[in-house]
């Protein structure tokens, strides 16, 4: 699907403008190698209830594509996380909280969390914030 080791800026826009959009790439990218149950290890599945989810066929579990994910208790929309992460991350660029407030339209306190999540994973990694690959920081739990 959109699974590349360098996201383009043209997907990366469309992802910005879409939650469902966001979250199935993050599917894509979280089962990349395949789906395999947290709770019981099977690894056969189908479509979950919301979007990018997945429901194991054998204990009716499901997750969520954001689950065990930098996104995982997002409160805020998936969009909006995509795109704090993106500039970080692939961009590089040191925009401060008050400026993805005044963007984004979220409270600056919101902002300044999730940034600092990410930069938390960033230094969990033990890499640059300009070379760490999306797909990366993405499937980091936190």
């Amino acid at each position: 699907m959109l699974l590349k080791k360098q996201l383009k800026k043209e997907v990366a826009l469309e992802l910005f403008n879409d939650s469902d959009k966001a979250l199935n790439f993050i599917a894509a990218i979280k089962w990349e190698n395949g789906f395999i149950c947290r709770k019981c290890g099977h690894d056969n599945y189908c479509e979950g209830k919301s979007t990018g989810s997945r429901r194991c066929t054998r204990c009716k579990t499901e997750e969520s594509a954001a689950a065990h994910t930098l996104f995982h208790n997002c409160k805020f929309p998936i969009n909006k996380a995509f795109y704090i992460a993106y500039t970080v991350c692939v961009e590089g660029k040191d925009i401060s909280s008050y400026e993805y407030s005044e963007q984004l339209g979220l409270n600056q306190m919101t902002c300044w969390k999730f940034r600092k999540r990410i930069k938390d994973c960033v230094l969990k990694h033990g890499t640059e914030k300009t070379n760490i690959a999306i797909q990366i920081l993405m499937l980091s739990e936190y």
